[in-house]
């Protein structure tokens, strides 16, 4: 895994309006997850991309009255 300033330079790559002080708010793991989804947004659409078991793929809110 790479460390928090490859991971920031790798973001960064890609998205020149992330600054540096911002990105360094999150932790390594968090940035890794951004880095992937940064790189899968270069690839042709329809290309195939697994959700993390981590988040539901449906979330709903209800308002509170």
């Amino acid at each position: 895994m790479l460390n928090k300033t490859d991971l920031i330079t790798g973001i960064q790559k890609f998205n020149r309006s992330a600054r540096t002080d911002w990105l360094e708010r999150f932790d390594a793991s968090a940035l890794g997850q951004y880095l992937d989804h940064l790189r899968l947004t270069i690839q042709p659409r329809g290309s195939r991309w697994v959700r993390l078991g981590d988040t539901a793929a449906i979330v709903t809110r209800r308002p509170v009255d």
